[in-house]
Protein backbone atom coordinates (compact mmCIF):
# COMPACT_ATOMS: atom_id res chain seq x y z
CA UNK A 1 0.00 0.00 0.00
CA UNK A 2 1.26 3.77 -1.33
CA UNK A 3 0.18 6.89 1.14
CA UNK A 4 0.58 10.09 0.80
CA UNK A 5 1.33 12.76 3.86
CA UNK A 6 0.91 16.08 3.29
CA UNK A 7 0.45 18.56 6.14
CA UNK A 8 1.12 21.81 7.08
CA UNK A 9 2.93 23.11 10.07
CA UNK A 10 0.98 23.08 13.19
CA UNK A 11 1.96 26.58 14.34
CA UNK A 12 3.87 26.43 17.58
CA UNK A 13 4.54 23.02 17.86
CA UNK A 14 6.00 21.16 14.75
CA UNK A 15 7.07 22.55 11.28
CA UNK A 16 5.34 20.72 8.35
CA UNK A 17 8.50 18.67 8.06
CA UNK A 18 8.27 17.65 11.60
CA UNK A 19 4.47 16.68 11.26
CA UNK A 20 4.77 14.86 8.24
CA UNK A 21 7.65 12.66 9.92
CA UNK A 22 5.41 12.30 12.81
CA UNK A 23 2.00 10.99 10.36
CA UNK A 24 4.79 9.03 8.56
CA UNK A 25 5.54 6.98 11.73
CA UNK A 26 2.03 6.70 12.86
CA UNK A 27 1.57 5.31 9.59
CA UNK A 28 4.21 2.26 9.59
CA UNK A 29 3.36 1.76 13.10
CA UNK A 30 0.10 -0.12 11.73
CA UNK A 31 1.60 -1.19 8.18
CA UNK A 32 5.25 -1.88 8.26
CA UNK A 33 5.08 -2.69 4.80
CA UNK A 34 3.39 0.74 3.54
CA UNK A 35 5.06 2.65 0.98
CA UNK A 36 5.13 6.21 2.54
CA UNK A 37 5.59 9.33 0.12
CA UNK A 38 6.01 12.61 2.41
CA UNK A 39 5.11 16.19 0.99
CA UNK A 40 5.89 18.90 3.56
CA UNK A 41 3.34 21.90 2.16
CA UNK A 42 2.48 25.62 3.09
CA UNK A 43 -0.73 27.81 2.03
CA UNK A 44 1.80 30.77 0.20
CA UNK A 45 2.16 32.58 3.83
CA UNK A 46 5.50 33.69 4.88
CA UNK A 47 7.75 30.27 6.17
CA UNK A 48 6.58 29.01 2.85
CA UNK A 49 10.06 28.85 1.14
CA UNK A 50 11.05 26.78 3.59
CA UNK A 51 8.67 24.47 3.74
CA UNK A 52 9.10 23.45 -0.14
CA UNK A 53 13.00 23.70 -0.23
CA UNK A 54 13.12 20.21 1.11
CA UNK A 55 11.58 18.92 -2.16
CA UNK A 56 13.06 21.83 -4.60
CA UNK A 57 16.61 21.80 -4.26
CA UNK A 58 16.95 25.01 -5.49
CA UNK A 59 19.92 27.29 -4.47
CA UNK A 60 19.77 29.80 -1.91
CA UNK A 61 20.61 33.54 -3.03
CA UNK A 62 21.82 35.48 0.21
CA UNK A 63 21.55 39.62 -0.82
CA UNK A 64 21.04 42.71 1.68
CA UNK A 65 18.50 44.57 0.89
CA UNK A 66 17.02 47.38 2.17
CA UNK A 67 14.29 46.34 5.04
CA UNK A 68 10.73 47.60 5.87
CA UNK A 69 12.10 50.84 7.64
CA UNK A 70 14.99 51.65 5.20
CA UNK A 71 17.76 49.63 7.33
CA UNK A 72 19.75 47.29 5.76
CA UNK A 73 18.72 43.52 5.93
CA UNK A 74 19.95 40.36 4.81
CA UNK A 75 17.53 38.54 3.06
CA UNK A 76 17.12 35.52 0.41
CA UNK A 77 15.27 33.96 -2.37
CA UNK A 78 15.18 30.35 -4.01
CA UNK A 79 16.53 30.02 -7.58
CA UNK A 80 16.39 27.11 -9.53
CA UNK A 81 17.40 27.54 -13.30
CA UNK A 82 15.26 30.40 -14.90
CA UNK A 83 12.49 30.12 -11.59
CA UNK A 84 13.02 32.47 -8.73
CA UNK A 85 10.99 32.09 -5.18
CA UNK A 86 10.81 35.08 -3.59
CA UNK A 87 9.04 35.95 -0.07
CA UNK A 88 8.41 39.95 0.54
CA UNK A 89 8.61 38.76 4.13
CA UNK A 90 12.47 37.96 4.41
CA UNK A 91 13.05 41.52 3.17
CA UNK A 92 9.61 43.51 3.74
CA UNK A 93 8.37 41.78 7.04
CA UNK A 94 6.75 42.18 9.96
CA UNK A 95 8.60 39.98 11.64
CA UNK A 96 11.87 41.97 11.04
CA UNK A 97 10.57 44.75 13.23
CA UNK A 98 10.37 45.23 16.89
CA UNK A 99 6.70 45.76 17.84
CA UNK A 100 7.58 49.44 18.62
CA UNK A 101 8.73 50.16 15.60
CA UNK A 102 6.11 48.63 13.21
CA UNK A 103 4.43 51.50 11.17
CA UNK A 104 2.62 50.52 7.85
CA UNK A 105 2.37 54.59 6.64
CA UNK A 106 6.56 54.08 6.70
CA UNK A 107 7.09 50.91 5.56
CA UNK A 108 8.42 50.46 2.51
CA UNK A 109 8.79 46.78 -0.08
CA UNK A 110 11.81 48.49 -2.15
CA UNK A 111 14.16 45.45 -0.65
CA UNK A 112 11.16 42.88 -2.24
CA UNK A 113 12.07 44.89 -5.65
CA UNK A 114 15.81 44.68 -4.91
CA UNK A 115 15.07 40.75 -4.65
CA UNK A 116 13.68 40.40 -7.64
CA UNK A 117 16.19 42.88 -9.90
CA UNK A 118 18.62 40.23 -8.50
CA UNK A 119 17.18 37.67 -9.88
CA UNK A 120 16.40 39.26 -13.28
CA UNK A 121 19.94 40.03 -13.90
CA UNK A 122 20.90 36.41 -12.76
CA UNK A 123 17.95 35.17 -15.90
CA UNK A 124 14.99 34.52 -13.76
CA UNK A 125 12.46 34.46 -16.20
CA UNK A 126 9.50 33.15 -14.04
CA UNK A 127 9.03 34.56 -10.64
CA UNK A 128 6.74 33.05 -7.97
CA UNK A 129 5.92 36.28 -5.31
CA UNK A 130 4.91 35.08 -1.98
CA UNK A 131 3.22 37.78 -0.24
CA UNK A 132 2.11 36.84 3.06
CA UNK A 133 3.53 38.70 6.36
CA UNK A 134 4.13 42.14 5.21
CA UNK A 135 5.31 45.23 7.30
CA UNK A 136 3.53 47.65 4.55
CA UNK A 137 1.10 49.84 3.33
CA UNK A 138 2.79 51.03 0.28
CA UNK A 139 0.80 49.95 -2.60
CA UNK A 140 4.03 47.80 -4.26
CA UNK A 141 5.75 51.41 -4.92
CA UNK A 142 9.15 50.35 -3.13
CA UNK A 143 8.98 47.40 -6.18
CA UNK A 144 8.34 49.75 -8.71
CA UNK A 145 11.09 52.23 -7.69
CA UNK A 146 13.31 49.07 -7.33
CA UNK A 147 12.89 47.80 -11.04
CA UNK A 148 12.71 51.60 -12.57
CA UNK A 149 9.77 53.68 -11.52
CA UNK A 150 9.85 57.21 -9.87
CA UNK A 151 6.96 58.77 -7.98
CA UNK A 152 6.74 62.61 -7.92
CA UNK A 153 4.42 65.01 -6.11
CA UNK A 154 2.66 68.76 -7.37
CA UNK A 155 6.36 70.32 -6.72
CA UNK A 156 8.03 67.45 -9.34
CA UNK A 157 9.68 66.11 -6.38
CA UNK A 158 10.52 62.50 -6.09
CA UNK A 159 8.82 61.09 -3.08
CA UNK A 160 10.04 57.83 -0.79
CA UNK A 161 8.14 54.96 -1.41
CA UNK A 162 5.89 54.13 1.52
CA UNK A 163 2.28 54.32 1.96
CA UNK A 164 2.09 57.79 3.41
CA UNK A 165 3.34 59.00 -0.05
CA UNK A 166 0.27 57.48 -1.97
CA UNK A 167 -2.04 60.87 -1.36
CA UNK A 168 0.95 63.09 -2.68
CA UNK A 169 1.28 61.17 -5.56
CA UNK A 170 0.58 63.47 -9.31
CA UNK A 171 3.01 61.73 -12.04
CA UNK A 172 5.19 58.73 -12.31
CA UNK A 173 8.41 58.96 -14.27
CA UNK A 174 11.06 56.43 -15.12
CA UNK A 175 10.94 52.96 -17.18
CA UNK A 176 11.08 49.69 -16.24
CA UNK A 177 13.56 47.20 -15.95
CA UNK A 178 14.74 45.42 -19.23
CA UNK A 179 14.02 41.95 -18.18
CA UNK A 180 10.14 42.13 -16.73
CA UNK A 181 8.68 42.18 -20.01
CA UNK A 182 9.56 38.39 -20.96
CA UNK A 183 9.25 37.25 -17.13
CA UNK A 184 6.32 35.47 -15.97
CA UNK A 185 5.46 36.54 -12.43
CA UNK A 186 3.02 34.93 -10.08
CA UNK A 187 1.48 36.71 -7.58
CA UNK A 188 1.01 33.69 -4.59
CA UNK A 189 -1.41 34.69 -2.47
CA UNK A 190 -5.15 33.79 -0.76
CA UNK A 191 -6.31 37.09 0.29
CA UNK A 192 -8.69 38.23 -1.62
CA UNK A 193 -9.41 41.59 -0.28
CA UNK A 194 -9.93 45.06 -2.89
CA UNK A 195 -7.34 47.50 -2.87
CA UNK A 196 -9.15 50.17 -0.97
CA UNK A 197 -12.65 50.84 1.12
CA UNK A 198 -13.55 48.88 4.47
CA UNK A 199 -12.54 45.48 3.08
CA UNK A 200 -9.42 46.92 1.85
CA UNK A 201 -5.77 46.59 2.44
CA UNK A 202 -5.51 49.66 5.14
CA UNK A 203 -8.98 49.26 6.97
CA UNK A 204 -8.20 45.31 7.51
CA UNK A 205 -4.54 45.22 7.91
CA UNK A 206 -2.83 48.23 8.61
CA UNK A 207 -4.22 47.83 12.39
CA UNK A 208 -1.57 44.88 12.90
CA UNK A 209 1.16 46.78 11.29
CA UNK A 210 0.83 49.66 13.52
CA UNK A 211 -1.08 52.17 12.33
CA UNK A 212 -3.48 54.37 13.86
CA UNK A 213 -7.10 54.71 12.41
CA UNK A 214 -6.30 58.62 11.38
CA UNK A 215 -3.35 56.24 9.51
CA UNK A 216 -5.57 54.23 8.38
CA UNK A 217 -7.91 56.60 7.05
CA UNK A 218 -4.97 58.17 5.21
CA UNK A 219 -3.45 55.36 3.85
CA UNK A 220 -6.87 54.12 2.42
CA UNK A 221 -7.53 57.78 0.78
CA UNK A 222 -4.03 57.44 -0.38
CA UNK A 223 -4.38 53.68 -1.91
CA UNK A 224 -7.77 55.32 -3.70
CA UNK A 225 -6.14 58.06 -4.97
CA UNK A 226 -3.34 55.96 -6.74
CA UNK A 227 -5.82 53.48 -7.92
CA UNK A 228 -7.87 56.23 -9.75
CA UNK A 229 -4.87 57.57 -11.04
CA UNK A 230 -2.92 54.66 -12.85
CA UNK A 231 -7.38 53.59 -13.86
CA UNK A 232 -7.07 57.02 -15.51
CA UNK A 233 -3.42 57.47 -16.82
CA UNK A 234 -2.40 53.51 -17.28
CA UNK A 235 -6.02 52.64 -18.27
CA UNK A 236 -5.47 50.16 -15.71
CA UNK A 237 -8.48 49.29 -13.31
CA UNK A 238 -7.09 47.17 -10.81
CA UNK A 239 -8.86 48.49 -7.51
CA UNK A 240 -11.03 45.49 -6.98
CA UNK A 241 -9.39 42.67 -9.10
CA UNK A 242 -9.39 39.68 -6.14
CA UNK A 243 -5.70 39.56 -4.36
CA UNK A 244 -5.29 43.73 -5.25
CA UNK A 245 -5.60 44.41 -1.04
CA UNK A 246 -2.80 41.69 -0.59
CA UNK A 247 0.02 42.85 1.29
CA UNK A 248 -0.41 46.06 2.07
CA UNK A 249 -1.46 46.87 -1.49
CA UNK A 250 1.66 45.03 -3.38
CA UNK A 251 -0.64 42.50 -4.55
CA UNK A 252 -1.97 45.61 -7.02
CA UNK A 253 1.37 47.23 -7.48
CA UNK A 254 2.79 43.85 -8.38
CA UNK A 255 -0.39 43.64 -10.68
CA UNK A 256 0.04 47.33 -12.45
CA UNK A 257 4.48 47.37 -12.50
CA UNK A 258 5.08 43.66 -13.03
CA UNK A 259 1.56 42.58 -15.07
CA UNK A 260 1.77 39.95 -11.83
CA UNK A 261 -1.36 37.11 -12.18
CA UNK A 262 -2.65 36.39 -8.72
CA UNK A 263 -2.90 33.06 -7.81
CA UNK A 264 -4.33 30.95 -4.85
CA UNK A 265 -1.25 30.16 -2.55
CA UNK A 266 -1.89 25.78 -2.09
CA UNK A 267 -3.11 25.10 -5.46
CA UNK A 268 0.24 26.85 -6.83
CA UNK A 269 2.26 25.34 -3.57
CA UNK A 270 0.72 21.83 -5.24
CA UNK A 271 2.08 22.54 -8.60
CA UNK A 272 5.20 23.65 -8.06
CA UNK A 273 5.78 20.60 -5.92
CA UNK A 274 3.80 18.15 -8.48
CA UNK A 275 1.25 16.89 -6.20
CA UNK A 276 -1.06 15.28 -8.28
CA UNK A 277 1.45 12.99 -10.31
CA UNK A 278 2.33 11.76 -6.66
CA UNK A 279 -1.53 11.71 -5.24
CA UNK A 280 -2.26 9.30 -8.79
CA UNK A 281 0.08 6.74 -7.47
CA UNK A 282 -1.28 6.73 -3.87
CA UNK A 283 -4.03 4.43 -2.29
CA UNK A 284 -4.41 7.09 0.49
CA UNK A 285 -3.91 10.87 1.60
CA UNK A 286 -3.58 11.92 4.88
CA UNK A 287 -3.19 15.56 5.53
CA UNK A 288 -3.12 17.83 8.69
CA UNK A 289 -2.23 21.40 10.07
CA UNK A 290 -2.80 22.46 13.55
CA UNK A 291 -6.55 24.20 13.38
CA UNK A 292 -9.39 22.65 11.70
CA UNK A 293 -11.42 24.83 11.63
CA UNK A 294 -14.25 26.90 9.18
CA UNK A 295 -11.02 29.27 7.74
CA UNK A 296 -9.76 26.05 6.98
CA UNK A 297 -12.65 25.73 4.49
CA UNK A 298 -11.41 28.59 2.68
CA UNK A 299 -8.47 27.66 0.95
CA UNK A 300 -6.18 26.29 3.23
CA UNK A 301 -3.70 23.15 2.95
CA UNK A 302 -6.22 20.93 4.61
CA UNK A 303 -9.12 22.27 2.02
CA UNK A 304 -6.66 22.22 -1.18
CA UNK A 305 -5.49 18.30 -0.15
CA UNK A 306 -9.30 17.51 0.25
CA UNK A 307 -10.37 18.84 -3.56
CA UNK A 308 -7.22 16.99 -4.85
CA UNK A 309 -8.28 13.09 -2.93
CA UNK A 310 -11.98 13.98 -4.40
CA UNK A 311 -11.58 14.52 -7.94
CA UNK A 312 -8.74 11.53 -7.69
CA UNK A 313 -10.85 8.98 -6.07
CA UNK A 314 -8.45 9.06 -3.25
CA UNK A 315 -9.57 8.18 0.86
CA UNK A 316 -8.88 10.70 2.46
CA UNK A 317 -7.95 11.75 6.20
CA UNK A 318 -7.11 14.40 8.64
CA UNK A 319 -5.02 14.92 11.50
CA UNK A 320 -5.26 18.86 13.27
CA UNK A 321 -3.72 19.94 16.61
CA UNK A 322 -7.50 20.95 17.36
CA UNK A 323 -10.92 20.72 15.76
CA UNK A 324 -13.37 23.19 15.92
CA UNK A 325 -15.99 21.83 13.71
CA UNK A 326 -18.96 20.10 14.69
CA UNK A 327 -19.40 15.91 13.74
CA UNK A 328 -22.41 17.34 11.43
CA UNK A 329 -20.16 19.29 10.00
CA UNK A 330 -17.32 16.80 9.09
CA UNK A 331 -19.66 14.08 8.39
CA UNK A 332 -20.56 16.36 5.28
CA UNK A 333 -16.91 16.93 4.04
CA UNK A 334 -15.63 13.81 1.84
CA UNK A 335 -13.68 12.99 4.71
CA UNK A 336 -13.58 9.53 6.26
CA UNK A 337 -12.17 10.73 9.73
CA UNK A 338 -10.28 13.36 11.70
CA UNK A 339 -7.88 13.04 14.72
CA UNK A 340 -6.98 15.76 16.65
CA UNK A 341 -4.41 15.75 18.93
CA UNK A 342 -6.14 18.10 21.48
CA UNK A 343 -9.07 16.21 23.00
CA UNK A 344 -11.24 15.33 26.06
CA UNK A 345 -8.31 13.49 27.18
CA UNK A 346 -5.28 15.69 26.33
CA UNK A 347 -4.79 19.56 27.83
CA UNK A 348 -3.66 22.06 25.48
CA UNK A 349 -0.33 22.28 27.34
CA UNK A 350 0.41 18.46 26.88
CA UNK A 351 -0.98 18.80 23.13
CA UNK A 352 1.52 21.37 22.63
CA UNK A 353 4.35 20.22 24.64
CA UNK A 354 4.13 16.57 23.28
CA UNK A 355 2.73 17.65 20.14
CA UNK A 356 4.67 14.83 17.85
CA UNK A 357 4.48 11.67 19.74
CA UNK A 358 0.55 12.35 20.28
CA UNK A 359 0.29 13.30 16.26
CA UNK A 360 1.93 9.94 16.07
CA UNK A 361 -0.48 8.26 18.31
CA UNK A 362 -3.56 10.08 16.61
CA UNK A 363 -1.98 8.57 12.90
CA UNK A 364 -2.05 4.96 13.80
CA UNK A 365 -6.43 5.53 15.26
CA UNK A 366 -6.58 7.50 11.97
CA UNK A 367 -4.73 5.17 9.88
CA UNK A 368 -7.11 1.80 11.96
CA UNK A 369 -9.91 4.10 11.22
CA UNK A 370 -9.57 4.40 6.80
CA UNK A 371 -8.72 0.60 6.83
CA UNK A 372 -12.09 -0.30 8.24
CA UNK A 373 -13.92 1.84 5.62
Amino acid sequence: MRILVATDKFKGSLTAVEACNAVKEGVINVLPSAEVDMLPLADGGDGTLETIESKLHFKRIYLEVTGPLFKKVEAWYGLQDDTAYIEMASASGLLLLKDEEQHAPSATTLGTGEMIVDALQRGARKIYLFVGGSATNDCGLGVAQAVGYRFLDENNNELQPVGSSLKKIVSISGTAHAGIADTEFILVTDVENPLYGPNGAAHVFAQQKGANPEEIEMLDRGLKHFSEMIKQEWKFDVANIPGAGAAGGLGAGAMIFLNAKPQKGITTIMEILHFDELLQQADMLISGEGKFDKQTLEGKVVKGTMERAQEFHKPFGVVCGISELAPDEINDLPIIAVEAIKNEETTFEDAMQNAYALLVARTERLVKTMLRR
